[in-house]
């Protein structure tokens, strides 16, 4: 039995697990800074970094305590490498550095990027990773920071077919919830304010997808581009409010509108993929993956043929129990990182998954 104790604080959430041999979820604790940055609107590094510093003692004890194991059990630690916020990745990358050397156990850097692919796995049979029916794999990553199409092989290599070229879907909701005046953090809030709303009043872009009457360039197939939805919101918004229309169920009308053109890109895109490479599985992650309009319209309209896995909720936002997940999987090859190891930012090219 080996049990990962992982720590993650890439943005504006603390958290803290102890994970076992890569799949059962002993604990799982988060501590969420939103109202922190709700009155600014956005996630405020310098704010994000400060708060990671008081919460990520208690939280990482309150995991080993509701795990009901102390750091003598626990056979290595994991953190959340990048990307992320730095000055937010520092605070969680210095305090396992420190537990690690204490008390002499490996320390394992771990893409939180992948990790999200990895949460759909958590509390689960792993056999699946290793059944040649599963692949090819694709992964679809939304998230605040990030939306894309990653293609994984049974080899565990991996590249990447399609990217966002500007906005995040996460983004696109949270300055569209924004826009309309709803609050922070804008995903959750634009979702609940869409349930009473008519997806089909109001006919929002779907940019790269082929259907604004020009052919989609080659390179652009498999991309996504949010900002353009954006933008269509925002004239939306000034010309309701000039005419006076800007009713509530104006509001509940728009943002069921706004949120189906989001996700109708996200589904549309995936089921291009599908069209041109023999996928077997899709995984949905990310923050995004929340979304229950999202993963009622996946369900719906991917072929019943393929495999479609979405992580529970508590999954697929960040938290720390995916990336002691994928960690144990370093853990087992004996791969493990050195102490002199950095946080990084930005996504690095991904050529391969270790959890294959």
């Amino acid at each position: 039995m080996s049990l990962i104790l992982s720590i993650e604080s890439s943005c504006d959430e603390t958290a803290a697990a102890v994970v076992e041999s890569g799949s059962k979820v002993l604990s799982s604790v988060v501590a969420s800074q939103i109202a922190k940055h709700a009155v600014h609107g956005g996630v405020v590094p310098e704010l994000a970094a400060r708060e990671h510093l008081k919460a990520v003692m208690p939280v990482t004890q309150s995991a080993l305590r509701e795990a009901g194991v102390t750091l003598d059990d626990i056979s290595a630690v994991a953190v959340t490498q990048g990307p992320g916020l730095i000055p937010a990745l520092l605070v969680g990358m210095n305090f396992a550095k420190g537990i690690a050397q204490a008390h002499d156990l490996p320390l394992i850097g771990v893409n939180h990027f992948l990790a999200h692919i990895y949460g759909a796995f958590l509390d689960s049979d792993l056999s699946v990773l290793h059944q040649k029916e599963t692949y090819p794999l694709l992964a679809l990553v939304v998230s605040g920071g990030h939306t894309s199409l990653l293609l994984i092989d049974e080899d565990g290599s991996a590249r990447q077919l399609g990217c966002t070229i500007d906005d995040a879907a996460g983004e696109a909701l949270d300055k569209g919830a924004k826009l309309l005046g709803l609050g922070y953090p804008g995903g959750p809030i634009m979702q609940k304010t869409a349930e009473t709303g008519d997806p089909e009043r109001f006919d929002f872009p779907r940019p790269l997808t082929g259907g604004a009457g020009r052919a989609l360039s080659p390179e652009n197939l498999y991309n996504f581009s949010f900002s353009g939805i954006k933008t269509a919101l925002l004239y939306h918004v000034r010309k309701a409010e000039e005419a006076g229309e800007n009713d509530e169920q104006w509001l509940h009308d728009t943002a069921a509108s706004f949120q189906r053109a989001v996700v109708d890109v996200l589904v549309r895109k995936t089921l291009t993929v599908l069209k041109n490479y023999p996928v077997k599985t899709v995984v949905v992650a990310g923050g995004v993956a929340c979304n229950a309009e999202l993963r009622r319209m996946m369900a719906e309209r991917l072929p019943k043929k393929v495999s479609l896995r979405i992580a529970p909720p508590k999954y697929c936002t960040d938290n720390a129990a995916m990336v002691g997940g994928i960690a144990w999987h370093y853990f087992k090859k004996g791969e493990f990182s050195g102490l002199d190891i950095d946080s990084f930012a930005r996504l690095p090219q991904i050529v391969k998954v270790p959890f294959i």
